[in-house]
């Protein structure tokens, strides 16, 4: 495990003997997430200062806590920014870190110039420490389900260290890699993508051997700018890969596919047409049931049933079998893998107190994945009603992309109800495509939505919500879903 002598050895090239046995369980950005020997991080931000929370954290248990600046409370802290310089010789550096330790008594403060430079500078370290193999995976939609697919299937042979929840960003993928211990062989990480350099320098801290792209959408577009500044930025992962690294490609992407030229690692790409190496077909839905299609390699077919919802997830289950193969598993283990019930899926299926099937899927939302989720509604039986949200941070696609929603909406549902000043443009185009004013609703608030629905919904119908997270329309889920 993690410890102090690990972190000063990080930050200052120095390994005091008294700080071997001092052990860090976990790193915490969110003093009310820490556990006992945790080390939390105080990062300074727009809406608060993690130095407010410094005690707290120590009251619940953290045995050290990286700071930038001094803090109100009368804290022990050891200044670490004398002995960080490479000036500094190695046995000034190691009686000035012996003499800080000889002072210490319970929970310690270290001051650094930058703690987030800091946490980023350990975890690269203790990254290297480890003879470990680490898959990458980023793209507009679909990088956390892969993620937990491909862990799964490299699980079966691997001890195998995944992000938690969306831990994808510079502050979350150095928490991820501070947990990896001896019994880790595999990592896989999700990496987030918001402006350009952001994802070389998460490959910096990771170094992966294998890159995973989904695809090249819309979503963050106002922050990251147009699909051609979006895809540059993804490819980041797989420029950064080594000679003897593995490239898995969306042949299917045509954003995605051209990438194959950017990289020196080998490419293995996947899809849906017999041009790529690992392809599939026959795909069919089985609604909650999963789905059943056909996949070749080689000229190997395999029949295949997994327990993911709809006919999209095939492109997830070709990504986590492509990772499978390049890191040399068998087939027993991969479908093992794929087959696998404990895959953490976003989209979630309750029963509201009437019967009717509530379809959850209100994570977040963009032109892509409310398509993809559309399209499983479609594979539905009932009368299906959508009730969908604004899709935020598309920028220039803004308009385009709740378009083609709408136009889809039109072709699947009976009823619609639309959330927010973008839902109206979901509204809008579904009418000019054809579905009648009648059976669209148009709501201001999460409240009117509750309501509306509790008078309207029947036990047989299937109701799809979702909508960007910062509608928070998983409060309609959660007012309409029956109670145990």
């Amino acid at each position: 495990m993690l410890t102090l002598a690990d972190v000063f050895e990080a930050l200052t090239r120095v390994r005091p003997k008294a700080a071997n046995s001092l052990i860090i369980t976990e790193g915490a950005v969110d003093s009310r997430q820490v556990i006992p020997g945790a080390m939390f991080i105080a990062l300074p931000g727009e809406r608060t200062d993690g130095h407010h929370y410094v005690a707290s954290a120590i009251e619940r248990g953290a045995s050290f806590a990286l700071i930038q600046h001094e803090l109100a409370e009368d804290l022990p802290v050891l200044d670490l920014r004398p002995w960080m310089s490479d000036s500094v010789s190695f046995e000034h550096k190691l009686a000035g870190l012996q003499a800080g330790l000889a002072k210490y008594a319970g929970s310690l403060c270290l001051l650094v110039d930058d703690s987030l430079k800091a946490l980023q500078q350990v975890a690269r370290f203790w990254r290297d420490r480890h003879n470990v193999q680490v898959v990458g995976i980023t793209g507009s939609v679909g990088k956390s389900t892969t993620k937990e697919l491909v862990a799964e299937v490299l699980g079966q042979r691997y001890g195998t260290l995944k992000n938690k929840g969306n831990l994808n960003n510079e502050i979350g993928l150095p928490l991820t890699l501070l947990g990896l211990g001896p019994g880790h062989q595999r990592v896989v990480l999700e990496m987030g993508f918001y402006v350009p350099g952001e994802i070389a320098f998460l490959c910096d801290i990771a170094r992966p051997r294998i890159g995973v792209i989904t695809n090249i959408g819309t979503v963050h577009a106002e922050r990251a700018g147009d699909q051609e500044t979006i895809a540059r930025g993804k490819a980041e992962l797989i420029q950064s890969l080594p000679a003897d690294g593995v490239a898995i490609l969306n042949a299917d992407d045509p954003w995605v596919k051209p990438m194959g030229k950017l990289t020196q690692a080998r490419v293995l790409y996947y899809g849906l047409e017999p041009t790529a190496e690992l392809w599939a077909d026959r795909v069919e839905g089985l609604g909650l049931e999963g789905i059943r299609f056909r996949m070749h390699f080689h000229g190997e077919v395999l029949h295949l049933r997994v327990p993911m919802i709809g006919r999209h997830s095939v492109q997830t289950a070709l990504r986590a079998a492509a990772v499978g193969l390049a890191d040399g598993l068998s087939w027993d283990e991969i479908i093992s893998g794929l087959r696998s019930a404990s895959v953490q899926l976003r989209l979630i299926a309750v029963r509201a107190e009437n019967g009717a099937l509530i379809l959850d899927d209100t994570y977040n939302a963009s032109p892509e994945s409310m398509l993809a989720a559309l399209n499983l509604l479609d594979e539905m039986d009932g009368r299906k009603v959508a009730v969908l949200g604004d899709m935020l941070e598309l920028g220039q696609y803004e308009w385009r992309g709740h378009e083609l929603v709408g136009i889809r909406v039109s072709e699947v549902v009976q009823e619609l109800v639309t959330l927010g000043e973008r839902g109206r443009m979901i509204a809008a185009a579904a009418c000019r495509a054809g579905l009648p004013a009648r059976n669209i609703t148009e709501l201001e608030t999460v409240e009117q939505a509750i309501e509306f629905l509790r008078q309207r919904l029947a036990p047989q119908d299937v109701v799809l919500v979702k909508g960007s997270h910062g509608m928070r329309m998983d409060r309609i889920v959660a007012a309409l879903e029956v109670r145990p």
